[in-house]
Protein backbone atom coordinates (compact mmCIF):
# COMPACT_ATOMS: atom_id res chain seq x y z
CA UNK A 1 0.00 0.00 0.00
CA UNK A 2 2.99 2.24 0.52
CA UNK A 3 3.67 2.54 -3.20
CA UNK A 4 -0.18 3.82 -4.02
CA UNK A 5 -0.13 6.09 -0.82
CA UNK A 6 3.00 7.65 -2.37
CA UNK A 7 1.45 8.22 -5.83
CA UNK A 8 -1.28 9.65 -3.87
CA UNK A 9 1.02 12.30 -2.63
CA UNK A 10 2.41 12.90 -5.60
CA UNK A 11 -0.85 13.85 -6.99
CA UNK A 12 -2.12 16.14 -4.27
CA UNK A 13 0.97 17.71 -4.31
CA UNK A 14 1.18 18.51 -8.15
CA UNK A 15 -2.89 19.29 -7.20
CA UNK A 16 -2.50 22.17 -4.46
CA UNK A 17 0.52 23.42 -7.38
CA UNK A 18 -1.86 23.45 -10.45
CA UNK A 19 -4.99 24.30 -8.64
CA UNK A 20 -4.64 27.41 -6.71
CA UNK A 21 -7.11 29.48 -8.52
CA UNK A 22 -10.30 26.74 -7.58
CA UNK A 23 -8.88 26.42 -3.80
CA UNK A 24 -8.44 30.27 -3.38
CA UNK A 25 -12.28 30.79 -4.98
CA UNK A 26 -13.23 28.12 -2.15
CA UNK A 27 -14.72 26.52 -5.29
CA UNK A 28 -17.37 23.45 -4.46
CA UNK A 29 -15.75 19.71 -3.59
CA UNK A 30 -17.49 17.79 -7.13
CA UNK A 31 -14.63 20.69 -9.11
CA UNK A 32 -11.83 19.83 -6.08
CA UNK A 33 -12.75 15.62 -6.40
CA UNK A 34 -12.36 15.68 -10.44
CA UNK A 35 -9.20 17.97 -10.53
CA UNK A 36 -7.85 15.75 -8.08
CA UNK A 37 -8.86 12.79 -10.06
CA UNK A 38 -6.94 14.61 -13.03
CA UNK A 39 -3.80 14.62 -11.10
CA UNK A 40 -4.01 11.04 -9.57
CA UNK A 41 -4.43 9.69 -13.43
CA UNK A 42 -1.20 10.80 -13.88
CA UNK A 43 0.50 8.52 -11.37
CA UNK A 44 -1.51 5.63 -11.87
CA UNK A 45 -1.02 4.25 -15.86
CA UNK A 46 -2.94 1.50 -16.71
CA UNK A 47 -5.42 2.11 -14.43
CA UNK A 48 -9.03 3.87 -14.78
CA UNK A 49 -9.81 6.59 -12.82
CA UNK A 50 -13.69 7.99 -11.92
CA UNK A 51 -15.29 10.19 -9.67
CA UNK A 52 -18.97 9.15 -8.50
CA UNK A 53 -18.61 5.93 -10.45
CA UNK A 54 -21.32 2.83 -9.41
CA UNK A 55 -20.44 0.45 -11.79
CA UNK A 56 -18.62 -2.90 -11.59
CA UNK A 57 -18.82 -4.29 -15.43
CA UNK A 58 -22.42 -3.69 -16.36
CA UNK A 59 -23.42 -4.26 -12.90
CA UNK A 60 -24.25 -1.73 -10.59
CA UNK A 61 -22.19 -0.91 -7.00
CA UNK A 62 -24.66 -1.93 -4.03
CA UNK A 63 -24.17 -2.30 -0.98
CA UNK A 64 -26.20 -5.19 1.57
CA UNK A 65 -29.31 -4.00 2.71
CA UNK A 66 -29.18 -2.99 6.29
CA UNK A 67 -25.89 -1.51 5.34
CA UNK A 68 -25.38 1.58 7.35
CA UNK A 69 -24.67 4.10 4.40
CA UNK A 70 -27.49 5.74 3.35
CA UNK A 71 -29.24 6.11 -0.47
CA UNK A 72 -32.27 6.38 -1.63
CA UNK A 73 -32.25 2.80 -3.04
CA UNK A 74 -34.97 0.49 -2.32
CA UNK A 75 -33.08 -2.82 -3.47
CA UNK A 76 -29.97 -1.81 -1.98
CA UNK A 77 -27.51 0.53 -1.04
CA UNK A 78 -25.79 2.26 -4.38
CA UNK A 79 -22.19 3.88 -3.94
CA UNK A 80 -20.57 6.54 -5.61
CA UNK A 81 -17.18 6.99 -4.06
CA UNK A 82 -15.72 10.17 -4.86
CA UNK A 83 -12.57 8.88 -7.24
CA UNK A 84 -11.63 5.92 -7.85
CA UNK A 85 -8.45 4.16 -9.05
CA UNK A 86 -10.13 0.42 -11.13
CA UNK A 87 -10.26 -1.30 -13.73
CA UNK A 88 -13.54 -0.97 -15.61
CA UNK A 89 -13.41 -4.34 -17.80
CA UNK A 90 -12.20 -6.95 -14.93
CA UNK A 91 -13.18 -6.75 -10.99
CA UNK A 92 -9.77 -5.18 -9.99
CA UNK A 93 -10.42 -2.06 -7.59
CA UNK A 94 -7.16 -0.70 -6.16
CA UNK A 95 -8.31 2.70 -4.27
CA UNK A 96 -11.24 4.62 -3.42
CA UNK A 97 -11.09 8.34 -2.24
CA UNK A 98 -13.43 10.39 -0.52
CA UNK A 99 -12.86 14.11 -0.65
CA UNK A 100 -13.95 16.51 2.19
CA UNK A 101 -13.20 20.26 2.17
CA UNK A 102 -12.03 21.61 5.47
CA UNK A 103 -15.08 23.68 5.74
CA UNK A 104 -17.46 20.99 5.63
CA UNK A 105 -19.04 20.78 8.56
CA UNK A 106 -21.01 18.18 8.12
CA UNK A 107 -20.47 14.97 10.19
CA UNK A 108 -17.69 12.62 8.79
CA UNK A 109 -19.83 9.42 9.53
CA UNK A 110 -21.07 8.81 5.94
CA UNK A 111 -17.73 9.35 4.59
CA UNK A 112 -16.20 7.13 7.04
CA UNK A 113 -18.64 4.26 6.62
CA UNK A 114 -19.08 4.49 3.11
CA UNK A 115 -15.12 3.66 2.93
CA UNK A 116 -15.03 1.05 5.71
CA UNK A 117 -17.97 -0.72 3.00
CA UNK A 118 -15.64 0.18 0.17
CA UNK A 119 -12.72 -1.87 2.06
CA UNK A 120 -14.77 -4.81 3.45
CA UNK A 121 -13.06 -7.82 2.14
CA UNK A 122 -16.42 -9.96 2.49
CA UNK A 123 -18.13 -7.74 -0.71
CA UNK A 124 -17.05 -8.93 -3.81
CA UNK A 125 -15.92 -5.42 -5.15
CA UNK A 126 -13.72 -4.63 -2.58
CA UNK A 127 -11.18 -2.06 -2.85
CA UNK A 128 -7.65 -2.77 -1.45
CA UNK A 129 -7.55 0.66 -0.02
CA UNK A 130 -10.04 3.66 0.58
CA UNK A 131 -8.29 6.95 1.64
CA UNK A 132 -10.23 10.02 3.27
CA UNK A 133 -9.14 13.34 2.41
CA UNK A 134 -9.87 16.75 4.56
CA UNK A 135 -8.66 19.21 2.09
CA UNK A 136 -7.73 22.53 2.99
CA UNK A 137 -7.07 25.59 0.60
CA UNK A 138 -3.63 25.24 1.05
CA UNK A 139 -2.95 21.79 1.72
CA UNK A 140 -4.63 18.45 3.45
CA UNK A 141 -5.71 18.99 6.57
CA UNK A 142 -6.66 15.51 7.48
CA UNK A 143 -5.66 11.86 5.85
CA UNK A 144 -7.44 8.35 7.10
CA UNK A 145 -6.60 5.22 5.58
CA UNK A 146 -9.09 2.19 5.38
CA UNK A 147 -8.11 -1.23 4.36
CA UNK A 148 -10.21 -4.55 5.28
CA UNK A 149 -13.36 -2.85 6.17
CA UNK A 150 -11.45 -0.82 8.94
CA UNK A 151 -9.69 2.58 9.75
CA UNK A 152 -5.81 1.79 9.48
CA UNK A 153 -3.42 3.43 12.14
CA UNK A 154 -0.31 3.19 11.20
CA UNK A 155 -0.82 3.56 7.24
CA UNK A 156 -2.92 6.59 8.59
CA UNK A 157 0.11 8.01 10.48
CA UNK A 158 2.60 7.24 7.44
CA UNK A 159 0.32 9.69 5.10
CA UNK A 160 -0.54 12.06 7.75
CA UNK A 161 3.15 12.44 8.08
CA UNK A 162 3.81 13.11 4.93
CA UNK A 163 1.26 15.42 3.74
Amino acid sequence: MHSELSRLISSLQEFYMRERFILERDLGERTLTHRLAVQIERHFPGWDVDCDYSRLGDRTMLLPRGSIVSTDDTLGKSVYPDIIVHRRSVPKHLLAVEVRKSTNHQPLQHDLHKLMALTDPHLWFAFACGVLLTLGRTGVTGAEVYVGGRREAELSAWLADRL
